[in-house]
């Protein structure tokens, strides 16, 4: 494992070792994506429903400079809710790359109140 942060709690749930390395394996894909993500914290919870498929809900933290990204996956199987807890973190990541270069590459005007001289 590398020197980045990975932080997984469960509630209603027990974090067997093959459920820790199956998140572990999967989240350190996304340093590779930004370098600057300073810690993530996986929060993966059980919820019981009478009515319904018991739910398993897997919540990604990222702690970033600048916000924070936080997304959150509900399906019927806990792996699932992983695998794509994991595509709307790499999807949220890329956007946000994009978004900053577009800001970084376009120009914008300058307004300077005094008048300048014109230099023939």
């Amino acid at each position: 494992m590398s020197n980045n942060e990975i932080i997984i709690s469960g509630q209603n749930l027990e974090l067997t070792d093959a459920l820790k390395t199956n998140v572990t394996s999967k989240m350190e894909k996304l340093f590779t994506h930004d370098d600057r993500i300073i810690r993530l914290r996986i929060e993966l919870a059980y919820k019981p429903n009478k009515n319904h498929h018991n739910e398993f809900s897997a919540k990604g933290h990222i702690e970033i400079p600048g916000p924070d990204m936080v997304v959150s996956v509900a399906s019927d199987d806990m792996y699932k809710s992983i695998d794509e807890l994991i595509v709307k973190l790499a999807r949220k990541i890329r956007r946000r790359h994009r978004l900053e270069r577009i800001k970084r590459n376009k120009l914008h005007d300058v307004d300077i109140p005094a008048a300048l001289p014109k230099i023939a």
